[in-house]
């Protein structure tokens, strides 16, 4: 089937002629196995663009001291694609200039749209850490795996514990307008209606509303007892402090964009009993023997140690493909072996998408100093 590329991709094709031979196995005694590291550097992800490279430049270290003189050397070329598709682009024109065989990232679901068909048609093989979009793994690309969950498990994981504990009472569903939150309502309300239960109310907001009494009145009217929200923390946090200040105690559903420092700040008291999809707690990054920790934040903390199982999958890749070149490295990936990693032992299906379970859900419950908080709160759909 012809794929259409975006216009943007024209300037590559002259320097596609690399991929029938410049990436080649490389024995040991080789240059290094270049990895690209496509993520965002600046900008407002900037937080977990510099976790995940502190995860890749930590695993390149600790494996190629493993490996010894005459091991399997990698070496990182990279570059800030500042979660913006345009900018993403020059990243990949950089890498294909470079004959880069294999990247880590992008990171960011506008970036991944633009560049990934590119780096297909240049024999590029990526690994993505953080990406949720759904057609990340859905559209058939061979060279493209995912660690981690996507949306569509969190639909299918809220949409179960919905029919569980709320079968047969009166749903609403809420979505900020965004692709993120839109496509979440969707899912969870396809889901539903497929096994009989049908919407009471199919509510929006924008973000960045303050006043929610229209939209509440509209839910109070149609006597929702639970509102499946779709979006982000500051606004889940101000529907549900407006429920509560219209006299509605019910309970509201959400996804991992609940996931914020502030969200039982902005939500107040009503917080409490906020069940939510997430990952599962973030393993932390291992330690580097000899090498002084340094500080990160919070966010980096969460996406660091998947940086370095990045790293450790097309480093084991590479080493039992006896392969640098992309389309080998992903058939030996798409053959489901499984991989030892810093966050566990992780397997692709057909698609490139991560065997292990992506998401759990999480409730936020006060703890004895009255704070809320969802952290060691695990729910059963």
């Amino acid at each position: 089937m012809r794929r259409i590329l975006p216009a943007a991709a024209a300037p590559f094709f002259a320097a596609l002629a690399f991929v029938a031979s410049g990436v080649v196995a490389q024995s040991p005694a080789q240059a290094p196995v270049r990895i690209g590291l496509s993520l965002p550097l600046t900008g407002p992800d900037a937080a977990f663009g510099q976790g995940l490279r502190a995860g890749a430049e930590q695993a390149v270290a600790d494996l190629n001291r493993a490996a010894g003189p005459k091991g399997l050397k990698l070496a990182l070329v990279v570059a800030d694609d500042a979660g913006d598709g345009k900018q993403g682009l020059a990243v990949a024109r950089k890498f294909i200039a470079d004959r880069v065989p294999l990247v880590v990232g992008p990171f960011n679901a506008t970036v991944a749209a633009s560049v990934l068909p590119i780096y297909e048609d240049a024999g590029i093989a990526a690994v993505t850490p953080g990406i949720a979009w759904p057609a990340l793994t859905t559209r058939g690309a061979w060279n493209v795996f995912r660690i981690g969950g996507s949306d569509a498990e969190q639909g299918q994981i809220a949409a179960t514990y919905l029919l569980a504990r709320f079968r047969g009472r009166r749903i609403g569903f809420v979505h900020d307008k965004s692709t993120f939150g839109r496509g979440l309502v969707d899912d969870v309300a396809r889901i539903l209606k497929g096994n009989g239960q049908a919407e009471t109310a199919f509510e929006s907001l924008n973000r960045g509303d303050r006043d929610l009494s229209s939209l509440v009145a509209r839910l109070k009217r149609a006597q929702v007892e639970v509102v499946y929200f779709g979006g982000l923390a500051p606004e889940a946090g101000q529907l549900i402090r407006s429920l509560r200040e219209a006299g509605l105690a019910i309970p509201l559903v959400g996804s991992d964009g609940l996931l914020d420092k502030d969200f039982a700040t902005g939500a107040g008291p009503g917080a409490e009993g906020t069940v939510m999809t997430l990952l599962p707690e973030p393993r932390k990054l291992p330690e580097s023997k000899g090498v002084a920790a340094r500080p990160r934040t919070p966010e980096a903390d969460m996406v660091a140690a998947q940086g370095y199982a990045a790293v450790e999958i097309l480093r084991q890749a590479v080493e039992q493909a006896k392969s640098s070149e992309g389309r080998k490295v992903a058939d030996l990936l798409h053959g489901g072996v499984p991989l030892k990693t810093a966050i566990g032992e992780i397997a692709f299906d057909a698609n490139g998408q991560s065997k292990a379970p992506g998401y759990v859900l999480q409730v936020w419950r006060k703890t004895p100093d009255g704070r809320i908080d969802y952290a060691g709160n695990a729910v059963t759909p």
